[in-house]
């Protein structure tokens, strides 16, 4: 039975425009699609839980099939709530790979039933990460050809405010 349904699970902190083509991809082939923003990562984060929800959901909407919702705990086991056997997620590079490899294998061992299927963005994103954006946006570089409007003003206002403090 062909599934309908995926899910695209991170921490979008802040979600960027490989993100978004990853997202593009991921609706063309599935007629519905849950950009997931997980609640509590395990690594440091810019934006709140609540930052990144608002920002993501402004960001992909009128994209036909997505919605976003936030979730916590094991991705397989939010998989599993929604009805769907797959997950997507992204491939950069060569080197995002051995991380994705295991999450994928170690997914597999927790829910047998859920597969993990690795998209490739467009090679102009393929080397834009998060952590390097706001890297090189907190050193004041031009982000524009790497984030979408709103996220753009969100770590701008973000930077500003981290500045004041």
């Amino acid at each position: 039975m062909k599934s309908k349904l995926a899910i695209y699970p991170g921490t979008f902190d802040p979600i960027t425009n490989g993100h978004i083509d990853i997202i593009k991809r991921a609706a063309f082939i599935f007629e519905k699609v849950i950009v997931s923003v997980a609640k509590a990562p395990n690594k440091d984060v810019l934006f709140t839980y609540d930052e990144r929800l608002a920002i993501v959901k402004r960001t992909v909407k009128g994209i036909k099939g997505v919605r976003v919702e936030g979730f916590g705990g094991l991705v397989v086991d939010f998989a599993k709530k929604k009805g769907t056997k797959v997950i997507v997620r992204g491939l950069r590079m060569i080197s995002d790979f051995e991380y994705e490899f295991q999450m994928a294998l170690t997914n597999r061992n927790l829910a047998p039933k859920v597969e993990t299927i690795f998209l490739m963005p467009h090679p102009q994103y393929s080397y834009v990460s998060s952590r390097l954006i706001k890297e090189a946006g907190f050193l004041g570089a031009d982000l524009k050809k790497f984030l979408p409007g709103a996220v753009l003003q969100a770590l701008k206002n973000k930077f500003l405010e981290a500045g004041k403090k």
